[in-house]
């Protein structure tokens, strides 16, 4: 008798040890994918900016040989 009920106590240590750990793998995958999602919008930003800034460039860049041609044209 005492090893049955020993064996019911360990079958619902683990069962609640099971519901616990099911618990922290989803909070842990509600961060993760929190955590992912702002890295990745950041990154986004950051392409961004760094596209504007080359497009910015190219564009003087442009402006700076069409005056030069102008110059030289004269």
């Amino acid at each position: 008798m005492k090893k049955v009920v020993l064996s019911l106590a360990l079958v619902a240590m683990m069962f609640v040890s099971c519901k616990e750990t099911e618990a922290n793998v989803e909070e842990t995958a509600v961060e993760a994918t929190e955590a992912v999602e702002a890295t990745a919008t950041e990154a986004v930003e950051a392409v961004e900016v760094a596209g504007d800034s080359a497009t910015a460039a190219v564009e003087a860049a442009g402006t700076e040989a069409a005056a030069k041609v102008e110059e030289a044209a004269k």
